[in-house]
């Protein structure tokens, strides 16, 4: 029994010296599969874990009335390694985050002012939609289409969080519409008429 203890002891001490408290990412490296390189403790100071940018209110004057602000490891290297991020969701009267994706992270969406109609569509094509308020948070599962709608007369504001330092985000009508995708492949898969797909792509920059 004391050469178990013993060996069990010698186990857990070895595990505990492969684990860091932390791995502040350096930016002017690679980033990998497992995040960019640790930056060396001795040149961190608190700054390194604290980011700013969610203070000030996004532009939204564009072309979806909306504004989307990351603390995705490349603003924010202090979540390098540690599973989760954050952004600022500004949303003027009539805004709109369009259906998106994330392909790396669970994303959890707290409102913070306002109210949000908010949604997305599972893998089977059910559709989960509400209206949210102040206070109230909604998930949308890692690769899920979704979106959010200001459901108010004024500005909307929410902070999302993710499962991941680096979310990744893809939004379905820039990828139709703002890209090079031939309009006779987007016709053909997406089953709208030429007339109309032309008319996006217009709108939203696309060539092809």
């Amino acid at each position: 029994m004391l050469h178990v203890l013993v060996l069990f002891s010698l186990i857990l001490s070895s595990s505990h010296a492969l684990v860091q408290d932390f791995c502040v990412g350096d930016l002017k490296g690679p980033d990998g599969p497992a995040g960019f390189s640790c930056k060396p403790p001795s040149n961190l100071t608190v700054d390194d874990f604290v980011f700013t940018g969610l203070a000030k209110a996004g532009n939204t004057s564009n072309i979806i009335s909306a504004a989307v602000t990351p603390a995705f490891v490349g603003q924010f290297p202090g979540v390098n390694g540690l599973g989760l991020s954050a952004a600022r969701l500004d949303l003027a009267p009539g805004g709109v985050i369009p259906m998106h994706t994330h392909p790396g992270a669970n994303e959890l969406l707290s409102v913070l002012h306002g109210h949000i109609t908010a949604g997305f569509i599972a893998s089977d094509n059910s559709v989960y939609v509400t209206t949210l308020k102040k206070g109230e948070i909604m998930v949308f599962p890692q690769g899920l289409l979704h979106f959010q709608i200001n459901a108010g007369k004024n500005g909307a504001l929410a902070l999302v969080t993710f499962s991941s330092p680096n979310p990744g985000l893809q939004i379905l009508d820039f990828a139709l519409f703002a890209s090079n995708l031939p309009t006779k492949i987007v016709v053909k898969t997406t089953f709208l008429d030429e007339a109309t797909v032309k008319k996006l792509k217009a709108v939203l920059g696309g060539t092809g």
